[in-house]
């Protein structure tokens, strides 16, 4: 059964960094100074475990004065195509509205773009480069439900 864990601030973020660290920087080649940015202390951390408690997947929300901004969402290569991101990115969404937020925002990589569109996120501006990666603004405005069925 795959579990979830919040960590709030900078602290018990071993998971999720490990988890950044092979797939932003390892596989994709983003600096340690780009993917460590010095964010992480203001934001909400996600950390989804498999069935044996390994960390598998991770994502987080930072709230700015007018955004609740969704990112850094990482699956492991071997949980990949097993729901892991959806249920991360579900339940970011799900603690957005929680919060108050009913609309959320996504930086979202290019190459994932159709991956955030099927949750019901829409593009919000023009293509930019990010870390050597092209971006796409992305906001998700509809109800929870539509993207975070039970």
């Amino acid at each position: 059964m795959i579990t979830t864990s919040w960590f709030f601030g900078g602290d018990g973020l071993d998971d999720a960094h490990m988890i950044r660290r092979k797939v932003f920087i390892g596989e994709q080649g983003i600096s340690e100074a780009d993917e460590m940015d010095g964010t992480d202390g203001a934001c909400a951390h996600l950390v989804a475990y498999d069935d044996g408690g390994a960390p598998a997947a991770t994502g987080r929300v930072m709230v700015t004065r007018d955004e609740y901004i969704i990112g850094r969402v990482a699956v492991l290569p071997e949980y990949r195509n097993q729901g892991y991101g959806l249920l991360v990115m579900q339940t970011l969404i799900r603690a957005c509205f929680v919060m108050g937020g009913e609309q959320q925002v996504v930086h979202a990589q290019l190459a994932a773009r159709g991956f955030y569109e099927k949750l019901g996120f829409t593009v919000r501006g023009n293509i930019y480069e990010e870390a050597g990666i092209p971006h796409i603004a992305m906001v998700h405005q509809g109800d929870c439900e539509t993207a975070c069925p039970k």
